[in-house]
């Protein structure tokens, strides 16, 4: 698969670890530190998105920050969408979602969901976010693809 299948053009894959095999995008700073989160192509040609919940993950009660869950949300609404974007960049214009369960620290975090509207400017996704397969997050999120500058 090349590169730019995995949006951005900026995807790498990772050598080792749990997520040998798996792509990441290695020029968001933050995502990084919030992460790192990775994305592969299922063999149905969906996205899945997938991280280890650790320690750095967690808030002052031991389960993990919704901001963290969030954030994770946002990563998988590009890779979701990667298909509709075809490399062009874009931003979130909006995302919302609804907390449905707690996530502890080691759990599998992963997320999957679909493009509902897509093709022009304005891609609409919406998913899932799962903890060792329980429902953990439902997101929606709006993404705007940025015009070329020649």
């Amino acid at each position: 698969m090349s590169e730019t299948e995995y949006g951005y053009g900026n995807a790498v894959e990772a050598h080792d670890g749990e997520f040998a095999g798996w792509r990441f995008w290695n020029h968001d700073p933050y995502e990084n530190r919030s992460g790192p989160f990775f994305t592969r192509r299922e063999d149905n040609g969906d996205f899945v998105c997938a991280f280890r919940a650790a320690e750095h993950h967690m808030n002052g009660a031991g389960f993990m920050h919704g901001g963290c869950l969030l954030t994770f949300a946002d990563f998988a609404l590009f890779a979701i969408a990667t298909d509709a974007l075809a490399g062009d960049n874009a931003v979130t214009m909006n995302l919302s979602g609804d907390f449905l369960g707690a996530v502890a620290a080691g759990a599998l975090v992963e997320a999957r969901g679909e493009v509902t509207r897509g093709g022009g400017k304005t891609i609409f996704v919406r998913g899932l976010v799962t903890a060792d397969g329980e429902p953990a997050l439902s997101f929606t999120g709006i993404i705007r693809r940025l015009t070329r500058r020649g």
